[in-house]
């Protein structure tokens, strides 16, 4: 119990870091209403190039940077596969992730890559006399709320809202003049930009970069954008993207509760599937009850 205020704090800094994958993540899920298997290969791909680049010496901010559009540019391919090739969207993905497994392993050179004793983009926080943590909280802080901020004026733009049409009534977006073929392009390459940068993000955060650390990251975003929709106000798109924050926030403060209670680390991604399957069911649950409370207050 003594440790529970650094286990929290630390599972909200880590929350905040995959709160920008999360985003992401709903951007491609329920805006544009296809399920992108891109961001298990992207969210590697961001980790891969800040840390090869910055274990050479690269200044770590244009490190991360380079990351954002190197994920862009996964998102482009997936985009391109769909659109041009007309393959469908969830064989794109895969077909992207796949690549993307070797091309990360060109890009590091190795499985994986340290990143202790060099400068990342929490060094400049720290000179500032706060520890490790307060610096990754900070730095996070800043980007979820930028984020959140560019793109609630991003998507109320007309080319924001032409990309939220198509994702909502493709017929009917094409009716009022809109290419969607671009805009579900648009959608995926900020989609895996998101991913990619939290994932450049993550690497440095826990010192290192590793070639599998994407496997299974589609479910744990899914897993915070449904907990952010279950638990949090969605009245807005403004509401709804702070949900998506604070999902992903309680989603590791539950992963650091039930690690602390003691279960294996191991079940961690069986506890993840299970998670999102209750929280997908929920309306299901919700449908079968209603009659039911019905019929009980129609009896008293």
């Amino acid at each position: 119990m003594n440790h529970m205020p650094e286990i929290l704090l630390g599972a909200v800094t880590l929350g905040l870091l995959w709160a920008v994958m999360t985003i992401g993540v709903y951007i491609t899920y329920r805006i544009l209403n296809i399920a992108d298997l891109t961001v298990e290969g992207s969210i590697t791909m961001g980790a891969a190039i800040a840390a090869s680049l910055i274990s050479k010496g690269i200044n770590p901010y244009l490190a991360t940077l380079l990351a954002l559009l190197g994920g862009m540019a996964a998102g482009l391919v997936t985009g391109l596969l769909h659109t041009k090739l007309r393959i469908p969207p969830l064989l794109s993905g895969i077909l992207t992730m796949i690549a993307l497994y070797s091309v990360n392993l060109r890009i590091m050179g190795r499985a994986n890559i340290s990143l202790l004793r060099v400068d990342t983009v929490y060094t400049v926080f720290m000179n500032l006399g706060l520890n490790r943590t307060s610096a990754v909280l900070v730095l996070g802080l800043i980007c979820v709320i930028s984020l959140i901020c560019i793109l609630y004026w991003f998507f109320g733009t007309e080319i924001g809202c032409a990309v939220r049409a198509t994702g909502n009534n493709p017929q009917m977006a094409r009716a009022q003049g809109i290419n969607t073929k671009s805009m579900i392009i648009l959608g995926l390459i900020i989609s895996n930009g998101l991913v990619a940068l939290s994932g450049a993000l993550i690497s440095q955060s826990q010192s290192f970069a590793d070639v599998q650390m994407g496997i299974g990251s589609i479910v744990i975003g899914l897993a915070s954008v449904i907990i952010g929709e279950v638990l949090f106000s969605r009245t807005s798109f403004y509401s709804i993207l702070i949900s998506l924050a604070l999902g992903a926030i309680t989603y590791r403060i539950i992963i650091a509760l039930v690690l602390k209670m003691g279960m294996p680390a191991n079940d961690l991604k069986l506890f993840t599937a299970i998670t999102v399957a209750v929280a997908l069911s929920l309306p299901m649950f919700r449908a079968y009850l209603s009659p039911v409370k019905r019929s009980i207050r129609e009896d008293e």
